[in-house]
């Protein structure tokens, strides 16, 4: 009988296990192990019930004097709303499902459990979901009903985790339904889907509660951001969030079946011509928060919302300002609104915003499964 040599596994120099080679232990993922998890506890299943207690009640307190993203409202959402159109005791969501539209390590092969909440703190004008964020369509849930939601998409769809889209508005409701869902048994990681358009404020009550930050990255120019987003500060805010979830839960980490447990992936959407501010924010991030953090360049921009319009008639389009005060492109002073981006994004202009990516030392990409199916 043939005794093969013991393989030494070494990070940084560090022992980290000695098995056979023919150990059932033995992985054959291509992941290194600081990113391979063997077991995942919640984030929320770890936080003490005094802890849990503060969070309830400081909940309760940004809902009376609303902070939660830059816009400062400073309204009491149960009296009235703010820019989100969403008040304090109800969110309103409209779908809750397992979804397959995600990222392979967040879909798995029982999909996302998402929960796509109305309205929104941003005014994209290119919202690829305008029906849902820039109107109040769906039905009126408690953060006691939206927990008991959780535990069916957990139960009955068998889905991996809990995604929550578009949430910037609605943290106080989401962090008393993380609490609740607790209680009745839920045990999954929580998905926070943000545009990046979060407080600081916002992010340390979700502290403790959020195992996987999905932030946006949207666009560069602070111009860009006025024109588009109808955000003055975006660029700064999403920078200071991000580092800030990154802070929290590191870079991206999964258990040996692929599907992702803990840590950050950001999004950026390529936008038609504008690759340039795609690239600038792809070297902030290998330079400002980790090389190693998990990256999706999106290619799926596509006119929506009032991209392509008609502008009303009796304008002089000798002088055309967007909303927001900034002066529209000469591109732009045509018959249609927003007509620099009014097309769907070449994939050149994919390619070369991930080419600047590697440049800047980032490796870790989202990519498509080649076989047609869930990506291991």
């Amino acid at each position: 009988m043939v005794v093969l040599p013991d393989v030494l596994i070494l990070v940084d120099g560090r022992r980290l296990a000695v098995c056979p080679p023919h150990h059932p232990a033995r992985r054959a993922l291509h992941l290194a192990p600081p990113w391979l998890l063997d077991d995942y506890t919640q984030r929320y299943h770890l936080i003490s019930s005094v802890d849990a207690s503060k969070k309830r009640s400081q909940a309760y307190a940004h809902l009376s004097n609303c902070n939660l993203c830059p816009r400062l409202c400073g309204v009491n959402r149960y009296e009235k709303t703010g820019v989100c159109l969403i008040g304090a005791e109800k969110v309103k969501v409209n779908t809750v499902a397992p979804h397959f539209g995600e990222e392979p390590c967040l879909q798995g092969h029982n999909g996302s459990g998402s929960v796509f909440f109305s309205g929104c703190n941003l005014r994209c004008v290119f919202c690829q979901n305008h029906d849902i964020a820039h109107q109040r369509n769906g039905f009126d849930l408690t953060p006691e009903e939206l927990a008991e939601w959780y535990m069916k998409l957990q139960d009955v769809g068998k889905c991996h985790n809990i995604n929550l889209v578009t949430p910037e508005h609605v943290v106080p409701q989401v962090v008393l339904s993380i609490l609740h869902a607790r209680e009745l048994g839920l045990r999954i990681p929580i998905v926070y889907n943000t545009s990046s358009f979060d407080s600081l404020e916002s992010l340390k009550l979700l502290d403790g509660l959020v195992d996987i930050y999905l932030p946006d990255f949207k666009v560069w120019k602070d111009s860009t951001s006025k024109r588009l987003l109808k955000a003055n500060n975006y660029t700064a805010t999403a920078m200071e969030s991000i580092k800030a979830m990154h802070a929290q839960v590191g870079d991206l980490c999964f258990t040996a079946d692929g599907i992702a447990k803990r840590g950050v992936l950001v999004r950026h959407l390529v936008m038609p011509g504008m690759e340039d501010e795609g690239k600038a924010i792809m070297r902030w991030l290998a330079e400002n928060v980790s090389k190693d953090i998990m990256v999706h360049i999106m290619e799926q921009y596509f006119p929506r919302a009032h991209v392509g319009k008609e502008r009303r008639s009796g304008k002089d389009k000798r002088n055309v300002v967007d909303p927001g005060g900034a002066q529209a492109p000469e591109s732009t002073k045509k018959d249609v609104r927003y007509a620099d981006i009014n097309r769907p994004v070449d994939l050149s202009e994919v390619a070369s915003v991930k080419k600047a990516a590697e440049e800047a030392g980032l490796w870790r990409f989202v990519e498509a499964a080649k076989h047609g199916g869930f990506n291991i």
